[in-house]
């Protein structure tokens, strides 16, 4: 009823938090709500909050409400890379947040960047989506042909590292059917690969996927100075170390090894022997830098807060 009248302004925002009705109606997921308010030819979709910077679109992308994402997706006007003060997107949302519906319709907009990163952490949308467990989000985002799966975050994290020291073997699996996928980089602040991180885990679905690819190299050294090998067997995973001493060498070996004395890779069969004692454990799990990162999609849900 309010709506009828001439002299009423949907786009009025909240003297303390700057919400208007929209952003409102978006965030408790009442579709209804919305698509009166949009009917509406003056409601500006891309109006924000005051604290956050988040827009209608965000919120929904969040909030995984698909109805209320397209219905504002109708709306051209509105702007699907309107980034919050975290830098992070509506894409962003939906990824981390695993709602596959809204990724979809988003990836559908010729205009979206996939690559978007926050500007608090590097962080892009694949990177998110990899270290939550969400295969089928993954799957929609590779197969755009202009996501990049190497791009790395400011702690040198990228998408094959999270998946593979989360355990995510279905994620590892998609990820390395990517033919410009790097499966030996290291982060920046510890030294440690994709392979280093599944052996100190002891995933061994992970490792003997990482191993089926010719270019993964095996020998990389973690900040103690050891192979991957040798770490699987000071963490006393048996079947891990096994199938790091049954693979063959990725890269090429001095062929006159008593030239080489200082070379990094060791006898396999004398470390294998070496399960048999204590394992010595060199972990660095607790290092890994996602523990200081907060979840800045979680930020603001109360609109007065």
């Amino acid at each position: 009823m309010l709506l009828e009248r001439e002299d009423v302004n949907p786009n009025t925002t909240h003297t303390e938090c700057g919400w208007t009705p929209l952003l409102l109606a978006v965030e408790n997921g009442c579709e209804g709500m919305a698509r009166l308010l949009l009917e509406r030819g003056e409601i500006d979709p891309n109006i924000a909050d005051i604290k956050y910077g988040q827009t209608p679109l965000l919120w929904a992308a969040k909030g995984g409400y698909e109805r209320v994402v397209r219905l504002l997706l109708k709306r051209g006007e509105t702007n699907p890379n309107t980034a919050d003060r975290y830098g992070w997107v509506p894409l962003m949302c939906a990824a981390q947040g695993g709602h596959e519906g809204v990724v979809r319709l988003l990836l559908e907009r010729d205009d979206i960047n996939p690559n978007t990163a926050d500007t608090e952490y590097g962080q892009t949308l694949l990177l998110w989506a990899a270290r939550g467990r969400y295969e089928r989000v993954v799957r929609l985002l590779l197969e755009r042909g202009d996501t990049n799966p190497n791009t790395a975050d400011r702690y040198g994290w990228v998408p094959l590292m999270c998946a593979a020291q989360g355990g995510h073997e279905g994620v590892v699996r998609l990820l390395l059917e990517r033919d410009d996928i790097n499966p030996n980089t290291a982060d920046t602040e510890y030294g440690w690969t994709p392979l280093l991180w599944a052996v100190d885990c002891g995933y061994e679905g992970i490792v003997d996927l990482l191993l089926e690819r010719d270019d993964v190299n095996p020998g990389i050294l973690n900040p103690n100075g050891q192979t991957a090998l040798q770490l699987a067997v000071s963490c006393g995973h048996t079947r891990v170390a096994e199938l790091l001493s049954a693979s063959k060498p990725s890269f090429p070996v001095a062929e006159d090894i008593d030239a080489a004395p200082n070379h990094f890779l060791p006898d396999p069969s004398d470390l294998l022997q070496s399960l048999s004692q204590p394992p010595r454990r060199f972990r660095f799990r607790h290092l890994n830098p996602f523990r200081r990162i907060p979840n800045p999609s979680s930020a603001g849900r109360s609109a007065f807060s």
